[in-house]
């Protein structure tokens, strides 16, 4: 509406520049050309050949005797009445009134063309547009209805929790009545807190579609700007729309950005922000009460809030975001799968347990490059061979095959991996190995990724000591097939994840006796940096308590590693023969060729994988055991 007023405003003022031009200049010159001169006209006076004239101003039109009208403009001093009477030539007068008209109009012309330019530029200045220059102080919020991307419950799969606590506002909205009949009054804010993807805003957005209510919609970073009082201002402004619209739901996008705490960090913090979280306060849980509007607010730094933003009355319910479990992932697939023609092998089921700890977006980012992959290979329907490519994918990176690699080098990389599986399928606490492979996937020559039976939500003593095993196999199988002098850089990943590991048994979860159940975790960071961290130290005795501990944890998984293989020579060379001849093999593979057994003519799609697992705590998803890219466990 606003861009056609615009446009209309700019129409006038060309049309008004052109009818200018047009006045000042082209009638001039066509005048100039066209008139005979006002001499020609007493000429033909004196000469006889005018029957009749008409005076119209300063414009004189006279008739000749061969029955032509001719028109000229008389200067301002001539006598053309009295020659008229003189010689008996009838003519007539008309009012000037008309011209008279014409000319003021056209006077005044520019001075209604500034004026109108003077009054759209202050119109786009105070607020005609919220990006204009006296702009600032306007709320950012932008409003959605039902008839703008409407999202409903059944849009939202996998946070059923979370999706419980949010329908009491839902049915606050549809029916107050029912809560204040009791004396009940709705909580006045909710805080989303999860990790990014996992469908906060989905969720806000959910809700309004539910309760059919105005939905607005900002970022926390909208708030900031350079200027002071700005943020506050639009936060007012907000408000203030809000409640013109109540009953509604006003969303706030990484409240983080404008909620941090006061009076943290060099010099006090920011002084824009403070007064911006200030009025936030103020507009939340202030004197002047905002009935009928309801605030939810997404954050994954619930740590960095003021306490003030926090409190009940402003944010009365902090709901929890999490991840979704297997039976999630398979309600959020089926939701994004509902305009992908699927193959009849397709079992969401299945991918669901091969993508623990992936979250809603990565879920849906899954179906997306799996219909990719289809249409890349023009099927007219997305099977489950192309889930379990886009699969692999997301997970492990996108295949490297036209990598040069030499014999040599695909070999060292084979018994490499051959190392990891054969360790990772003997020990039993062990994630079931789900795929095995050579070729090349983002940063890594080869990778053997494991996945859990089910998803984890804590880790034992012996299954972190036997991962720990399965994590230094790949050294021990390079050390054990070519020597001690032939070892590669390969195993510098692996290195990196088994210390990560060991560090967080020893200082985070008590799992060494002679350290103690201490948390050792920020003295020791604070140690290494050459001071203290959050007011903690750590002596030298204890620092080298733990490096030894830590130590003794890894020389036990390498040792452990070194014997699995030793001890089952015959099963590792014929798998790492077995990867330089297929590449790829999964898990049921494996198992067949550690058997000597052939593989047979079966596809990645025709066998269903282990089901999937965690391999640290608290994170949930699936590990890459490879060459130079071993993502560290949680500590």
């Amino acid at each position: 509406m606003g861009n056609a007023r615009n446009i209309g405003f700019i129409v006038v003022i060309f049309l008004l520049l052109l009818g200018l031009f047009q006045v000042f200049s082209g009638n001039d010159n066509s005048n100039a050309a066209n008139n005979p001169r006002y001499s020609d006209f007493v000429a033909a006076v004196d000469a006889g050949n005018v029957t009749s004239v008409t005076l119209n101003g300063e414009q004189v039109v006279y008739r000749t005797t061969d029955g032509r009208q001719i028109s000229t403009v008389r200067p301002a001093d001539a006598q053309t009445t009295q020659m008229l009477l003189e010689r008996n030539i009838p003519f007539e007068a008309r009012s000037q009134e008309q011209s008279t008209l014409q000319a003021f109009l056209l006077s005044m012309l520019p001075f209604v063309l500034l004026i109108g330019v003077w009054i759209y530029f202050m119109n786009r200045m105070q607020g005609g547009g919220k990006g204009g220059a006296m702009g600032f102080g306007k709320s950012r919020a932008k409003m959605l209805t039902e008839k703008q991307g409407r999202v409903t419950f059944e849009d939202v799969a996998g946070i059923d929790e979370a999706q419980e606590e949010l329908e009491e506002i839902v049915e606050f909205l549809r029916n107050p009545q029912k809560f204040s009949r009791l004396g009940g009054k709705i909580p006045k804010g909710a805080l989303l807190v999860g990790p990014p993807g996992t469908g906060k805003t989905l969720l806000a957005r959910a809700i309004a579609g539910e309760a059919g209510v105005p939905f607005f919609t900002i970022s926390g970073s909208d708030f900031v700007e350079m200027f002071v009082g700005v943020g506050a201002s639009r936060v007012r402004d907000m408000f203030e729309q809000a409640k013109k619209n109540a009953p509604c739901i006003l969303f706030i996008d990484e409240i983080d950005a404008v909620g941090r705490a006061r009076g943290v960090g060099y010099g006090g913090g920011n002084d824009e922000r403070e007064q911006t979280l200030n009025q936030l306060l103020v507009e939340m849980d202030g004197f002047e009460a905002n009935e009928g509007i309801i605030i939810i607010a997404a954050t994954n730094r619930r740590d960095v809030l003021d306490p003030a933003l926090l409190r009940p009355g402003r944010f009365d319910r902090t709901i929890h975001v999490s991840n979704p479990d297997i039976r999630g992932r398979e309600k959020i697939l089926s939701v994004h799968a509902r305009k992908v023609p699927l193959g009849p092998d397709v079992d969401l089921r299945i991918i669901a347990r091969g993508t623990p700890g992936f979250s809603g977006a990565e879920l849906m980012n899954l179906v997306n490059e799996a219909a990719l992959l289809a249409a890349r290979a023009n099927r007219r329907f997305v099977g489950m061979v192309d889930f379990e490519n886009a699969k692999d994918k997301v997970m492990m990176g996108v295949e490297r095959r036209s990598m040069a690699m030499t014999q040599e080098q695909k070999e060292k990389t084979a018994y490499h991996e051959a190392g990891h599986a054969i360790v990772g399928m003997k020990l039993p606490k062990c994630d079931p190995v789900y795929k095995a492979t050579i070729v090349p996937r983002g940063g890594a020559l080869g990778m053997v990724v494991s996945l859990p039976e089910i998803d984890k939500l804590n880790y034992h003593k012996e299954e972190a000591e036997q991962k720990i095993a399965m994590t230094m196999a790949g050294k021990a199988a390079e050390i054990i097939k070519y020597g001690l002098e032939n070892v590669s850089s390969g195993p510098a990943g692996d290195i990196q994840q088994a210390s990560s590991l060991a560090r967080a048994m020893v200082m985070r979860w008590g799992m060494s006796d002679k350290v103690g159940n201490i948390d050792y975790a920020e003295a020791h960071a604070g140690y290494q940096g050459g001071g203290s961290a959050g007011g903690l130290s750590i002596s030298a005795h204890t620092k080298g308590l733990i490096e030894e501990e830590v130590k003794r944890l890894i020389d036990e998984g390498y040792d452990h590693a070194f014997k699995i293989i030793q001890d089952n020579y015959e099963e590792f060379d014929r798998l790492a023969q077995g990867l330089l001849e297929h590449e790829t093999l999964t898990g049921e593979e494996i198992g067949r060729v550690m058997r000597g057994q052939p593989i047979g003519g079966g596809n990645d799609d025709d066998i269903e994988p282990p089901a999937p697992s965690v391999t640290s705590v608290p994170k949930t998803r699936p590990r890459r055991e490879a060459p130079g890219m071993e993502p560290e466990p949680s500590a």
